[in-house]
């Protein structure tokens, strides 16, 4: 019987359940039982589907819990309409549903939810199969308005090289919302956004080279065989101190690996490449990974090292 009452996501509202004839006891049973947990007040799902979600998935749900209560009396926006429309989530809170109201109420927090009260125009806002979620470029700005700034640069970084938005739709748009609670320092994160990074970990090196005062990287460098036929693409290169430099992230490799290739033959394929490029070149390699953008300092002396080496 709980498993025909949830809804095509999984979630079962308490609304929804008592107008199927069930009470706040059999919610409480199924509750102590295990069977079910609340995802917040009034909101439901399996124990099994919850516990095997991810954080995102998770946040996915309490976000679809959240619109179904209220409806088209709000709209999913900041960090929750980035999460739906694919944006990265590393250094964002994903504890509540952010949604917009679009019927003048207040700004007001609930228990998971965080209600805004910004101004909607025309074309802040779409709609998916859901209901109302902001559009691409608002949900960048407002995202970024709430994180810190590498999150918010990155976020931008991937709006834009996923091509949902432009930079001069960004900054008409940040041009009527410059007046706003929490935006000060949103003009600085669209600054340092350029588009070109292709991942979180390239955004944070690139804002590493900044902060620790090194020569700008030229992203994406193209290399080519005396032919002119294109060899490979290095992340970011100092063509001019014959460095170039690859981050490797764990998401990078899921989206070099080619269908139905082992991670042993998509490794060994990426290190021949690397051979190729720097038999081309003459040129240093270096490689970053995550904990490397968490040693600043060092990874700076390591890429100044490189620089030396390479002279």
């Amino acid at each position: 019987m709980l498993e025909s009452m949830l809804d095509e996501n999984g979630i079962l509202l308490r609304r929804d359940a008592i107008a199927m004839g069930a009470d706040d006891n059999f919610l409480r049973r199924a509750l102590r039982a295990g069977h079910i947990v609340r995802i917040r007040q009034g909101a439901y799902t399996l124990r099994e589907r919850w516990e095997s979600a991810s954080s995102v998935e998770q946040h996915s749900l309490l976000l679809a819990s959240v619109r179904k209560l209220y409806g088209d009396t709000v709209a999913a926006s900041h960090v929750s309409a980035s999460v739906e429309q694919g944006g990265p989530t590393w250094g964002l809170d994903l504890s509540s549903a952010h949604v917009t109201s679009l019927d003048g109420t207040s700004e007001r927090n609930q228990a998971k939810v965080v209600h805004h009260r910004g101004v909607c125009r025309v074309g802040d806002v779409t709609r998916d199969a859901t209901g109302w979620i902001t559009a691409p470029t608002r949900t960048a700005l407002d995202t970024a308005s709430l994180a810190a700034q590498e999150p918010a640069v990155a976020v931008l970084d991937w709006f834009l090289q996923a091509g949902l938005t432009t930079r001069p739709e960004l900054e008409v748009t940040f041009a009527a919302m410059k007046h706003w609670p929490d935006t000060l320092a949103l003009h600085r994160v669209l600054q340092l956004a350029d588009g070109a990074a292709e991942s979180v970990g390239e955004t944070r090196t690139r804002l590493l080279c900044r902060r620790e005062g090194l020569p700008i990287p030229v992203p994406q460098l193209e290399i080519h065989h005396p032919s002119g036929r294109l060899a490979g693409r290095v992340d970011f290169a100092w063509p001019e101190r014959r460095v170039m430099l690859e981050f490797d992230g764990l998401q990078k490799y899921h989206r070099l690996r080619r269908p139905g290739e082992t991670i042993e033959q998509m490794v060994m394929r990426e290190k021949h490449r690397e051979d190729l490029l720097r038999e081309l070149t003459g040129w240093v390699m270096i490689r970053l990974v995550w904990a490397d953008l968490d040693r600043p300092r060092t990874t700076s002396e390591r890429i100044l090292h490189c620089f030396a080496i390479a002279a």
